[in-house]
């Protein structure tokens, strides 16, 4: 994957994947720190990600093991355990415990508080330094179950990173209330004159306490995109068993057997329709609003609608194996992910808290020369200590990239990992593919033009023989319209495809051919060029066939533009992205379909290697290029693109060579792909902006002794929780389609 390029040298050894759920992380130093020391180990690479608290790691199979693993991260000062097998759940259980655990502590914690901010308050007001009505000893005691007991967290945080030989948030926390504790303890026990701290120690835990809850409840809301897609699959069943009806759970159905759907269910499994008919509401898996028309033979998708009618259906796919599990699969892999801009924030979070000790030093030295004396140095030093905040910085990417992404899933655009969703926000040019790409992917016959001495039974006759196993779209428009006339096909044998050419066979025990009208040439078959030039004209794509040393025929096919497309392709030229046509049909159809589309850039009569020509020959003129197909033939283009989205009723070569793949088989969905990558970048540039201006700001000004440390500690605790909440409205974020609608 891309984000762990540069990282350690490829391995010949087989390489394993796993994603270790990741506990005691408290800001960006601590996933760098962890990222780091799993590095280290040979030829692992990992990618450490704060937002979602997992590690995603590649590893040598056989030299390494999950233990191992487990035990760097121990070894780190953190904690990881083996991925549970509902390990969602389970970690979901735990967040929750976690949570209202926090929450008791963080209202008694609040509740002891109060008197400190009421104390903060009257000598505000009154100008008083002190309040006879609390006096110092019950100071020191009400602040004590603050810091040891609440704080202890920060305590035991600091103590593990320090033993793992790096610093995080809870050094800065322990550090900066420790100092204003004891100095203020040191003040009451002993008699000393002296100002006391103790409401700057429970205020800043109290408050840093606050925003680690806000921070955590923001974050479970950033990735319930994932939560929200499982929640679609039903939970139960309907399946034939022995003639009867059984109701049993989902996770019991096994491929083969035969389940029923009634009218106003989800569809529990992948599975195909044996008999009955309805319309399915399939928005969630493609983002399409239309209910799709199923009959038998139609394929059918877990946890989407039956809106009416019956249907009986026989599972293809089950558990891990339905298109919604891959759905979530894909998401949890791009929300795991880093992102190219991030690297800036995780070289700055690798070295941030070691920086800002040392700068509370030279601040507590700065001050303490100035006045003369160390109690006035220790105010802004402590302020210095807890207004840093590396939480900020490590949060600014991740929880962009978990909205971003699935926002984009319940859209219909599915985004391998985050840098192809960084990538495809800088596109400037889009090649777009033809057939099943700007048109429907649907094509028909609509002229069967036989030669002199041959029919059209017999023309259909050998050209069904010739298509019989292509998945193309133009092959399958031929099949059914033979099959429509009832034509039986004859065995071909010694089959070989002419890449972007045409079929060669022998077809009872003679020669024959299929292909284009240059093909057929370029074999010795003359084709009345008028007739064939005239259906080009019309948009149509011409086919020829000849079978024992003669011509046999023309066959016409027509695929229509999608409504869409001509909308899309205005879309992105408004973005700034040009779009340039590359297809192997013939240029006379090319062109008319460009027209209807509004591209004045176009290639035709292409090979699949003349696309990844084209491609590469772009992107050496310096352009971001973006490809977009649906086909076999388009996996070389798709591969040397910097972006390459896959229609998703393609072929699997075509989506799995993408990085983007969109569900709902529309050329729109590239511009949603466009937009939303651009939306998305445009948050994390925000929060890094955010973030970065807040430290660039907040220490200078509380090294100044302009910063009371408890607002210090306040905006800290905030600054996490902004970048979160600016990271949610992505969540506004609408489909092109959903706007135009």
């Amino acid at each position: 994957m891309g984000i762990f390029a540069g990282m350690n040298k490829p391995s010949t050894t087989p390489a394993a994947v796993i994603d270790l759920p990741i506990s005691g992380m408290t800001c960006a130093a601590c996933a760098a720190r962890i990222e780091k020391t799993l590095n280290r180990l040979p030829e692992v690479r990992a990618a450490v990600n704060f937002a979602t608290e997992k590690a995603h790691i590649e590893y040598p199979a056989g030299r390494v093991t999950p233990e191992q693993l487990i035990g760097a991260v121990r070894k780190a000062g953190y904690d990881a355990q083996l991925p549970a097998a509902d390990g969602d759940a389970t970690r979901k259980a735990e967040r929750l415990a976690a949570y209202h655990r926090d929450l008791r502590l963080f209202t008694v914690s609040a509740v002891l508080t109060l008197p400190f901010l009421a104390l903060m308050l009257y000598m505000l007001v009154t100008g008083a330094h002190h309040a006879t009505w609390l006096p110092p000893m019950a100071q020191l005691l009400i602040a004590t179950p603050v810091q040891f007991w609440i704080g202890s967290r920060f305590y035991i945080g600091a103590g593990q990173a320090l033993r793992g030989g790096g610093a995080n948030m809870d050094v800065l926390i322990a550090l900066g209330t420790s100092v204003a504790y004891f100095y203020s303890a040191a003040v009451v026990l002993f008699g000393l004159d002296g100002h006391l701290y103790f409401e700057a120690a429970a205020s800043i835990i109290t408050l840093v306490f606050l925003g680690k809850l806000l921070e955590s409840r923001a974050r479970a809301r950033a990735s319930s995109a994932i939560e929200e897609l499982i929640r679609l699959q039903p939970q139960t069943a309907r399946v034939e068993r022995d003639g009867v009806i059984t109701e049993i759970p989902v996770s019991e159905i096994r491929v083969g057997e035969v389940f029923v759907v009634r009218p106003g269910e989800a569809i529990p499994v992948d599975g195909k329709v044996i008999d009955g008919g309805s319309s399915v509401d399939e928005a969630m898996l493609t983002g399409e609003s239309l209910p799709v028309a199923k009959t038998a033979g139609s394929t059918v998708y877990a946890a989407t609608l039956n809106a009416q009618g019956l249907l009986r259906c026989t599972a293809t796919g089950v558990g891990a194996d339905t298109a919604l599990a891959g759905i979530v699969r894909l998401v949890e892999e791009a929300q795991g992910s880093k992102a190219p801009i991030q690297r800036l924030a995780d070289a700055v979070s690798g070295v941030f808290v070691p920086v800002v000790v040392a700068l509370a030093v030279f601040t507590f030295a700065g001050w303490w020369w100035y006045s003369g004396t160390w109690t006035e140095a220790l105010v802004p030093a402590v302020a210095v200590l807890v207004i840093a905040c590396p939480c900020a910085l490590g949060l600014a990417t991740p929880t962009a990239i978990m909205v971003g992404s699935g926002t984009g899933a319940r859209a219909g655009v599915l985004i391998r990992n985050a840098e192809a969703l960084e990538r495809a926000g800088h596109i400037d040019t889009l090649i777009v593919d033809k057939t099943g790409t700007l048109t429907r992917g649907l094509p028909a016959v609509t002229d069967i033009i036989p030669a002199a001495g041959a029919d059209d039974e017999g023309l259909l006759r050998i050209a069904m023989a010739l298509e019989t196993g292509s998945e193309h779209p133009l092959a399958r428009a031929v099949l059914e319209h033979a099959r429509s006339r009832h034509i039986t096909a004859v065995p071909a044998l010694d089959f070989e495809a002419v890449s972007g050419k045409g079929l060669r066979a022998r077809i009872d025990g003679r020669p024959a051919l299929l292909g284009s009208p240059k093909f057929l040439a370029a074999n010795g078959f003359m084709l009345d060029e008028d007739r064939v030039a005239s259906l080009q004209d019309q948009g149509k794509t011409v086919i020829g066939v000849a079978h024992d040393g003669r011509l046999l025929g023309l066959i016409a096919i027509a695929d229509p533009l999608r409504p869409t497309s001509g909308a899309a392709v205005a879309a992105l030229q408004a973005l700034g992205i040009e779009v340039i046509m590359l297809t192997g049909d013939n240029r006379r159809t090319a062109a008319h379909i460009a027209r209807e589309a509004g591209i004045t850039n176009f290639e035709a009569e292409l090979l699949p290697q003349d696309k990844a020509q084209r491609v590469n020959a772009l992107t050496q003129q310096g352009r971001q290029v973006g490809m977009i197909g649906d086909g076999v033939n388009d996996a070389p283009a798709l591969a040397a693109a910097r972006v390459s989205f896959a229609i998703g009723a393609g072929s699997d070569v075509a989506i799995h060579a993408a990085d983007v793949t969109l569900m709902r088989s529309d050329l729109l969905s590239a511009v949603d792909a466009v937009s939303l990558s651009r939306a998305t970048f445009r948050k994390i540039k925000q929060n890094l902006f955010f973030a970065f201006i807040y430290n660039v700001l907040g220490i200078p000004l509380a090294a100044a002794g302009l910063l009371n440390p408890v607002i210090a500690g306040a905006a800290m605790a905030m600054s996490s929780v902004s970048v979160v909440s600016n990271s949610l409205l992505l969540k506004k974020w609408k489909p092109l389609k959903t706007v135009i609608e």
